[in-house]
């Protein structure tokens, strides 16, 4: 017996005992790793298929949104352009009222002058003659092309086909 006790208490048999011990809490922490891993990866995938699923469920209304979005801030910018509009045409409104204005006006653009005065055009000679000479079928009158084409259909020796 005391062979027995002494053998209980030997170093080798204290690390043996030792190394038993620690296997058995290694492989009993890697069995508990494996069974959490397996719930967690069963929660992880739940989770991400409830997330995959509220995306797709919302991607259109987040869509909708964010181009109604844009659609009123277009309308916003084009009611404040027909706002600056407005604006605009109630000053020249307003300038028309006045009569100096709406004389300034007329003899501007219409040419009219008061009785008494001299009014002058000034043309240049060189776009006078440019004008003349660069007449083209689309500013004569639609008729003299029509005699034309008349004039050259009777010339007998066309080669036009």
């Amino acid at each position: 017996m005391a062979v027995k006790d002494r053998d209980r208490f030997s170093t080798t048999t204290r690390l043996r005992l030792l190394g038993e011990q620690t296997a058995a809490r290694v492989y009993r922490s890697q069995t508990k790793r494996q069974a959490r891993r397996s719930r967690l990866t069963g929660r992880a995938a739940l989770l991400a298929l409830v997330l995959c699923s509220l995306i797709v469920a919302l991607a259109y209304p987040i869509r909708q949104y964010f181009s109604q979005r844009t659609q009123i801030a277009d309308m916003e910018r084009q009611q404040e352009q027909a706002r600056q509009r407005v604006e605009q045409l109630r000053d020249l409104k307003a300038r028309w009222q006045d009569d100096a204005y709406a004389k300034q006006q007329i003899r501007q653009r219409l040419h009219y002058v008061i009785p008494g005065e001299t009014g002058y055009i000034v043309v240049d000679p060189d776009a006078a003659k440019r004008s003349h000479t660069d007449l083209t079928t689309a500013a004569r009158p639609w008729y003299t092309g029509f005699w034309d084409g008349i004039d050259k259909a009777d010339k007998p020796g066309r080669s036009d086909h």
